[in-house]
């Protein structure tokens, strides 16, 4: 099935993130988390693609099981900036030969010394219109609420988004955020624009004090004042600060469904019982 059947539909959807291992030898432990996930049956789990594309061959594989074994419809990533076309051109034969026909196109992370004056991609909407020339794949592509860290401002930064749409892009995957209120002054302002396609909106459930620090050195996303104070008081205690961010994270998602954001996808960090925690928490709210 296309996620853009599932998240056009008008009923509410909430599906999955995880990311496959680094190395082999985490490949079971991982593959384990992410059917742990696939149990709940999310409307569709995407599968991220490693930096450079060395766990490219790992995000195929979890894909597949995830839809032969788990009757789950799989989302790739594929992201591209350090990639050559023929690289591409290879992965994106590879999923259509594994029955994967749902890609979410990312220019992905710049490795740290990586010299762009030699890279074939530099922008995602580059890597979509490649991926539509092969037909068949329903593609997605990244916005950020906030604005890309890289864009000069916001206005250049929805021209850039609308080049993917023009490309082929069908949906868009927000970048975490914590205040809803940003998400829905920036839909006011694509729709402004002229970009009507499906917006799924992700949420990361933030459970330990460790998160904190590495989402403000990644994202840069704004923290409400609200949130901040809960990390304050609960940071230094495990349990508690799992059971306030699972709280917080449901209260985001119910407070989208009620506003008419019909798509959430929740970036798990392969936790099982997070994702289950939450999937329980808003049941009746999503029960198809």
């Amino acid at each position: 099935m296309k996620i853009i059947d599932i998240i056009k539909s008008e009923k509410p959807s909430l599906s999955m993130e995880v990311f496959p291992p680094k190395t082999s030898d985490k490949f079971e432990v991982i593959k384990q988390a992410a059917e742990q996930i696939a149990s709940l049956k999310p409307d569709f789990m995407s599968v991220t693609y490693g930096a450079g594309g060395g766990t490219s061959e790992y995000t195929a594989d979890i894909c597949q099981d995830i839809q032969n074994n788990f009757g789950v419809p799989a989302l790739a990533h594929l992201t591209c900036v350090s990639s050559d076309k023929n690289k591409i051109n290879d992965v994106v034969e590879n999923l259509k030969a594994k029955g994967i026909n749902n890609i979410l196109a990312l220019r992905g992370d710049i490795p740290e010394g990586f010299d762009r004056s030699k890279c074939e991609y530099h922008y995602a909407s580059e890597l979509i219109g490649d991926i539509r020339s092969h037909g068949e794949f329903c593609i997605g592509g990244a916005c950020y609420p906030e604005a890309h860290p890289e864009s000069e401002n916001s206005f250049e930064d929805i021209k850039h988004l609308k080049q993917k749409v023009e490309k082929g892009c069908e949906f868009l995957t927000t970048q975490m955020f914590f205040d809803n209120n940003i998400l829905y002054n920036f839909m006011y302002r694509i729709r402004e624009a002229g970009i009507t396609v499906p917006i799924v909106a992700g949420i990361m459930p933030v459970t330990n004090a460790v998160q904190i620090k590495r989402i403000m050195s990644i994202s840069q996303s704004a923290l409400p004042q609200r949130f901040v104070r809960i990390v304050d008081r609960y940071g230094s205690k495990p349990e508690a600060m799992k059971q306030a961010g699972i709280a917080f994270a449901t209260e985001q998602i119910i407070d989208l469904y009620a506003n008419g954001i019909n798509a959430v996808h929740i970036y798990t960090m392969n936790k099982p019982d997070i994702a289950k925690a939450i999937t329980d928490n808003v049941s009746y709210i999503i029960q198809k």
